[in-house]
C-alpha cells in the first residue's frame, strides 16, 4: 500500500518535528522571491555551481565518477565523451536543464518520469523503459554475505503502480489532503519503493524530487544542489529509506523517518541559499567566494581534494593560491607538508574577494 494511498485514506497526525520543518520552509519560501529579485545577475554563479554539483553528486552516490578536470567541459561545453560515466553525468545535466528551464510547467506524469530517466541514463538500451525483470534491493556485508533488504514491485505490476502513484499525487494536490511538501516527500518514497526501472532509480528519484518542488513553488534547487546535500548525508539517506520502506507493501510502514529526512535536506538548502546570497558581491570574485564558503562548511580539518569535491569548477592551482592567501591573512593554518597536507580554519570568518 503506497504512502500516498495512506494519506488519502486517513490524513495523519503530523509529528512535531515535521511541523517545525514546515514552519521553517514556509518562511524560507516567503523570502525566496525577494532574494532572487534583488540580484539576478549575481545569482548566475550559484545556478552554474549548483548544476555542476548536482550532476556530479547524484551520479557519485551511485558510484559513477568522472575526471575532475573534465567536469567544467562536460557541464558547459560539447566535448567528445570518453566513456559511459561521462555520458551519464552529461545526461543528468541535460535532465536538470530541462527541469530548470520548464519549471512548474513540466507536469509530474509517467511520460515526464520516463523522459528524465532516459536523459540521465544516456544510450542504455532500456533507458526510459520500465523494468522487465525483478530488481530487488540487495545489501552486501563486509564478510560477503548478502540479503534482500527490500523486494520492489514486480515488473508486471509496475505500470499500474506508477499510474496509481501519479494519479494519487494529482488528487492530493487538488483535494489538499495534507501539506504539499509532505505530499511530494511521500511521492519520492513511493517511487523508490516501486523502483520502476532496472537501474538509475536513485538518480531519477532526485530529479523527480526537484521537479515536484518546482510544482509546489519551491525553487531552491535552482541555486543550491540538493543532490550534494543528500550525498553529504548519504548514510542517513539509506538509513531512513530502510526504516520507511519496511512493510511498505502491506501499508504498515512508517513514512516519517524518510519524509523528515527530505524536509531536513530542503531546510538546509534554504539556509545555505540565504547565507550564500548574502555573501555574493559580484561575479568577478565568484570562485573565491565558493572556495571560502566550502572552507567554512568543514567542521574539522580538510584537504585540497575535499575542496575540489565541493568546488569542481575551480582549478587546483587556484585552490592552492587561495589557501596561500587565506594563510597569509591569518585565517587558516596548514597542519602538515606535501600535497596531502590538511588545513584548518582559525575560527574566524574568511575574507572574500570582490
Amino acid at each position: 500500500m503506497m504512502t500516498l494511498r495512506q494519506l488519502a485514506a486517513e490524513p495523519p497526525t503530523i509529528p512535531t518535528r515535521t511541523s517545525w520543518y514546515l514552519a521553517d520552509l514556509a518562511e524560507a519560501r516567503g523570502k525566496q522571491e525577494p532574494f532572487t529579485r534583488q540580484s539576478p545577475r549575481k545569482l548566475k554563479v550559484l545556478r552554474e555551481h549548483a548544476l555542476i554539483e548536482s550532476a556530479v553528486s547524484s551520479n557519485r552516490i551511485e558510484g559513477v565518477e568522472v575526471d575532475k578536470s573534465r567536469v567544467g567541459t562536460l557541464m558547459f561545453g560539447k566535448p567528445a565523451l570518453r566513456d559511459r560515466d561521462e555520458e551519464e553525468v552529461r545526461g543528468y545535466r541535460d535532465a536538470l536543464r530541462l527541469i530548470h528551464e520548464s519549471g512548474a510547467k513540466l507536469p509530474i506524469s509517467e511520460a515526464t518520469v520516463k523522459r528524465l530517466h532516459k536523459l540521465c541514463r544516456g544510450n542504455v538500451w532500456d533507458a526510459g523503459a520500465y523494468k522487465e525483470k525483478n530488481v530487488d534491493i540487495i545489501q552486501t556485508y563486509a564478510d560477503g554475505r548478502r540479503r534482500v533488504r527490500f523486494k520492489t514491485v514486480p515488473p508486471k505490476q509496475t505500470p499500474q503502480a506508477m499510474a496509481e502513484m501519479i494519479e494519487l499525487w494529482g488528487r492530493g494536490l487538488r483535494e489538499k489532503w495534507i501539506h504539499p511538501i509532505i505530499l511530494l516527500a511521500a511521492l519520492n518514497l513511493d517511487f523508490l519503493c516501486i523502483h520502476p526501472f532496472r537501474d538509475g532509480n536513485g538518480r531519477a528519484s532526485r530529479l523527480l524530487l526537484l521537479q515536484s518542488l518546482y510544482r509546489c513553488g519551491f525553487e531552491v534547487g535552482r541555486y543550491i544542489s540538493l543532490e550534494r546535500l543528500i550525498e553529504d548525508n548519504k548514510e542517513r539517506y539509506y538509513e531512513t529509506l530502510e526504516q520507511s520502506s519496511a512493510r511498505w507493501h502491506e501499508g504498515r510502514h512508517d513514512p516519517w523517518p524518510y519524509l523528515n529526512y527530505l524536509l531536513f535536506i530542503l531546510s538546509q538548502a534554504y539556509k545555505e541559499f540565504e547565507q550564500r546570497v548574502g555573501q555574493i558581491k559580484s561575479p568577478r570574485g565568484a570562485k573565491t567566494q565558493l572556495v571560502s564558503h566550502a572552507i567554512e562548511t568543514f567542521g574539522t580539518d580538510f584537504g585540497i581534494t575535499d575542496l575540489e569535491r565541493l568546488c569542481p569548477c575551480v582549478s587546483r592551482d587556484m585552490i592552492r593560491r587561495l589557501l596561500r592567501d587565506f594563510k597569509a591573512a591569518g585565517q587558516i593554518e596548514c597542519l602538515g607538508r606535501g600535497p596531502g597536507a590538511k588545513w584548518q580554519r582559525k575560527g574566524i570568518t574568511l575574507k572574500r574577494g570582490c
